[in-house]
C-alpha cells in the first residue's frame, strides 16, 4: 500500500453494536432485578438463614460487600465507582475507537464485563440504599449467591454482575493466551 493511499472508511458491523449493548444492558438488568427480588424475599443480611438450593453447598444468603473482590478495600466505594466509570469508558473506546468490535469474541467478552460494571456501579453509587440502613452500606454491593465446599471452605457471596465480570475476564484471558491477533489490513478475518 502506498503511503498516500487512504484506507477505506471504517464500517462497524451493526450486529456487534447490538450484541455489545444487548449483553451490557440485559446483564445489568438481570443483576439489578435479581438483587431486588432476592433482597425483597430474603431480607437484609442476617435477617433470615441461608436458603439452601443444594444443602451445604449452594444457597441464597443476602450480604453487603463494602469492598471489591473478596472484600478487599473495605469502605472505598467511591474509588471503585470511579474506576468502574473509567473502565466503562475504556471499554467503549477499545471496542469502537480501536476496533476491537471487529472480533465477535471480544465484543461478547466486553459486553459481559460492561453488564457487570453496570450492575455493581448502580450499587456503589448508593442507588439502592434507603434511610435507616447502616451508613457504610451506601457504597456497598448487594450479594446473594452462596457457594461453599464446607463450613471451612466458603467462597465470598457474589451476584450476577460478579459472574458476568468473571466470565468476561476469562474470555479476555483465553483470547490473549490462545488466539493471536490478526490485523484487518492483512485482509484476514478474526479467528474468533
Amino acid at each position: 500500500m502506498e503511503p498516500n493511499e487512504r484506507l477505506p472508511p471504517y464500517r462497524l458491523p451493526l450486529n456487534r453494536v447490538l450484541i455489545f449493548f444487548s449483553l451490557a444492558i440485559l446483564g445489568g438488568i438481570a443483576d439489578l432485578w435479581s438483587k431486588q427480588a432476592i433482597f425483597a424475599w430474603r431480607g437484609l443480611p442476617g435477617e433470615k438463614p441461608v436458603w439452601w438450593v443444594i444443602d451445604g453447598y449452594f444457597g441464597i444468603e443476602t450480604a453487603i460487600n463494602l469492598g471489591a473482590v473478596f472484600g478487599i478495600g473495605q469502605g472505598q466505594g467511591a474509588l471503585f465507582a470511579t474506576l468502574s466509570v473509567f473502565a466503562g469508558v475504556g471499554i467503549l473506546m477499545w471496542l469502537f475507537w480501536f476496533r476491537a468490535a471487529e472480533s465477535l469474541w471480544l465484543t461478547v467478552a466486553l459486553g459481559l464485563i460492561s453488564g457487570g460494571i453496570i450492575g455493581n456501579l448502580y450499587d456503589r453509587m448508593g442507588m439502592w440504599w434507603q434511610t435507616g440502613y447502616p451508613e457504610p452500606w451506601k457504597s456497598g454491593v448487594r450479594d446473594w449467591i452462596l457457594w461453599q465446599a464446607s463450613e471451612n471452605w466458603k467462597w465470598p457471596n457474589f451476584n450476577i454482575a460478579d459472574s458476568l465480570l468473571v466470565v468476561g475476564a476469562c474470555m479476555l484471558m483465553i483470547q490473549s493466551l490462545f488466539f493471536a491477533p490478526t490485523s484487518p489490513q492483512d485482509g484476514q478475518e478474526d479467528a474468533i
